[in-house]
C-alpha cells in the first residue's frame, strides 16, 4: 500500500522533477556528504527514502553512526509550484534533546507546519503551542489528578483485560490457530481508551470482532503524518486538492473519525458513566456552542485524546480488586496495580522494548530563534529540527556496544536489600517525552501496562509463528507492516492466589 501511492506521486510529478532533478546532480553531486542522503528538489528526500524504505529507522540510526552527534541540510526547490526552501537538523544527541526540551523549550515549539501535518486534531494539545498549549495542558493535568476519574479509568483497564483480553486469548488458545497479536492488542487498547474518553464501551474487544474501521482511519492519520514530512508542503498540499496518493486515504479517515466521536457522544448520552473525560469539556463554551453542539475544537480534542490514548501508554489509576486475590472468575489471574509494583524486572523489560522500539520514533521541532546546541552546531530561526528518538536508543555512544541487544539487565541495578529499577533521564529515555511536554500519565501508565503484561504472561505462552517477517509500517508511530502472527497456549489453569503473590514478590 505504501508503493502505491508513492507511485501514485511519481505519475503526478515525473515531468517536473527531470530537469531539476538533473539540474542539482550536476551542481551538487561533487559534494554531496555520502554518510547523508541527497536533499533533491521538489521531492526533498523522497528518492533516499524509497531506496531504503524496508528499513527506514535502522537507515537513520547508520547515518546517525556515521555522521556524529547531528547534521544538518537543505531541501530547496525552486521549479514552481513547488518553490521551497527548508532547513533542517537532525539530531540523536542526548545533550541536544536536552537544550531542546528542556533547557531552552520556549524556542523550540511544534510549529504551524507540524500542526498542518495533523490536521485532523486541529488546535488540539497535540498540536498547540504557547498559551493555548499550557492553558489546554492544565485541563489535561487536573483531570489526570482527578481521583474518581483514575479509579474509573483503573476499572476500565482492568475490567477490559479480566473481561476481554484474558478471554479473547483463551479463544485464540482453544482453536490452536495463529493469530494476530498486535490487531488484539490495538482492539484492547482502542477499547480501554475510548471507555474513559467517553464513558461507554465500543466494543472493539468482544466475541464477535467487529470491524476496525476506527483505528485504521486512525493509522491513516499517522501514515499520511510521516509522509507529510518527507516531501515539500506545497507538493502535499496539491496531492491533497487532487484527492490523490495518501491524501485521498485521509481524505475518508477524517469523517470517519468525527463520526466515531459524534456516536460516541451520542451513546453517552444515553447510557454512559459520566465519570469520564468529556464531562469537563461539554460544559465550555470554547468547545460547545449556545445550542450545545459540539463545535470543531471539541471534535479535534477528543480524538486527539483517542491517539493520546491509543498510540502512546495508557494512563490509569490504582484500584482494590475482590479479596479473591485478584484471579478472575475463569480462574485465569489479573494483577492490580498495586501488586506489580515489586517486579523491578517486568519494568525493565518494558522499558527496554520500549528503548529499542518508542511508541513515538520521531519527533519534530520548529527553531524561533538562532540558536547554539551543545553538539556545536548552529540553528536558525526557521529552521526544523528532527529527532530520531529510534536511534538515540540504538546509539553506542549513549548505551554502550551492546546498544543493540535487548537486555532488560541493563534497568537493574542493587538498592540496598535488592534490585531497583535504575533511573535514566527522560532526555536519553524518551517514549514519554521530555520537559514541559513530559508525559501526565507516566506512572500510572507503566502501572498499567505491567498489570496487562502479567496477565498476558502469567496465563498464557506466546510464540511467534516461524518464518513471520516483522517489519515496521511506514508512519509516525511505531507498528509493525505485517502484524505479529503468533500462537497461544494456556499455561495451568490454577493459578493459585499464593502462587501469583509469590509471582509478584519473586521479581
Amino acid at each position: 500500500m505504501a508503493f502505491s501511492f508513492l507511485h501514485e506521486l511519481f505519475l503526478a510529478s515525473l515531468l517536473l522533477l527531470l530537469i531539476p532533478l538533473y539540474r542539482q546532480f550536476k551542481s551538487k553531486s561533487s559534494k554531496t556528504n555520502p554518510a547523508r542522503p541527497t536533499d533533491w528538489p521538489v521531492v526533498g528526500m523522497l528518492p533516499s527514502l524509497i531506496a531504503n524504505i524496508h528499513d527506514f529507522h535502522g537507515y537513520a540510526t547508520a547515518l546517525f553512526a556515521a555522521s556524529g552527534p547531528g547534521h544538518s541540510y537543505e531541501e530547496t526547490g525552486t521549479e514552481a509550484p513547488f518553490s521551497t526552501s527548508v532547513r533542517f537538523f537532525c539530531t540523536c544527541d542526548p545533550a541536544n534533546v536536552r537544550h531542546i526540551f528542556v533547557s531552552n523549550f520556549p524556542n523550540y515549539p511544534k510549529g504551524e507546519e507540524f500542526a498542518s501535518f495533523f490536521d485532523t486534531m486541529g488546535g488540539s494539545f497535540f498540536n498547540a503551542d504557547g498559551e493555548s498549549w499550557r492553558r489546554q495542558r492544565a485541563r489535561v493535568q487536573h483531570l489526570m489528578a482527578s481521583p474518581r476519574l483514575l479509579v474509573f479509568m483503573a476499572g476500565s483497564c482492568c475490567d477490559k483485560v479480566e473481561k476481554g483480553l484474558m478471554p479473547a486469548l483463551a479463544r485464540a488458545a482453544s482453536a490452536l490457530a495463529p493469530f494476530d497479536m498486535q490487531e488484539l492488542l490495538t482492539r484492547f487498547a482502542f477499547d480501554m481508551t475510548a471507555m474513559p474518553v467517553f464513558g461507554v464501551d465500543p466494543g472493539l474487544l468482544s466475541v464477535h470482532m467487529p470491524p476496525m474501521d476506527v483505528p485504521s482511519a486512525m493509522d491513516a492519520v499517522m501514515e499520511v503524518g510521516f509522509f507529510r514530512h518527507t516531501v515539500p508542503i506545497s507538493c502535499w498540499k496539491l496531492m491533497r486538492r487532487l484527492s490523490i496518493g495518501p491524501e485521498r486515504k485521509l481524505a475518508v479517515a477524517q469523517p470517519l473519525l468525527r463520526q466515531f466521536v459524534a456516536e460516541m457522544l451520542q451513546k453517552r448520552a444515553h447510557d454512559g458513566a459520566h465519570l469520564d473525560i468529556v464531562s469537563s469539556y461539554i460544559v465550555d463554551p470554547e468547545y460547545v456552542g449556545e445550542d450545545r453542539e459540539p463545535m470543531d475544537f471539541l471534535y479535534a480534542t477528543l480524538i486527539n485524546y483517542m491517539f493520546a490514548g491509543r498510540d502512546t501508554e495508557r494512563t490509569g489509576a490504582h484500584r482494590r480488586l475482590p479479596a479473591n486475590g485478584g484471579n478472575s472468575k475463569s480462574g485465569m489471574a489479573v494483577f492490580e496495580p498495586n501488586e506489580t509494583k515489586p517486579l523491578v524486572y517486568l519494568s525493565a523489560a518494558l522499558f527496554e522494548s520500549m528503548r529499542l522500539h518508542p511508541p513515538g520514533p520521531i519527533e519534530r521541532k520548529a527553531v524561533l530563534a538562532d540558536d547554539v546546541l551543545p553538539s556545536g552546531h548552529e540553528v536558525r530561526a526557521g529552521d526544523t529540527v528532527l529527532i530520531s528518538v529510534y536511534s538515540m536508543g540504538r546509539m553506542e555512544r549513549v548505551w554502550g556496544e551492546d546498544c543493540a541487544e535487548y537486555r532488560p539487565e541493563r534497568w537493574v541495578t542493587e538498592d540496598g536489600g535488592g534490585a531497583a529499577l535504575r533511573h535514566v533521564p527522560a532526555h536519553r529515555f524518551m517514549p514519554f517525552n521530555a520537559g514541559p511536554r513530559s508525559c501526565l500519565g507516566k506512572d500510572v501508565s507503566v502501572a498499567q501496562m505491567k498489570s496487562a503484561a502479567a496477565a498476558v504472561v502469567w496465563n498464557f505462552d506466546l510464540d511467534v509463528v516461524p518464518g513471520h517477517v516483522v517489519e515496521p509500517k511506514l508512519s509516525v508511530v511505531l507498528q509493525m507492516k505485517n502484524g505479529l502472527v503468533v500462537t497461544a497456549a494456556r499455561r495451568g489453569s490454577d493459578a493459585a492466589t499464593s502462587g501469583k503473590r509469590a509471582f509478584c514478590r519473586g521479581s
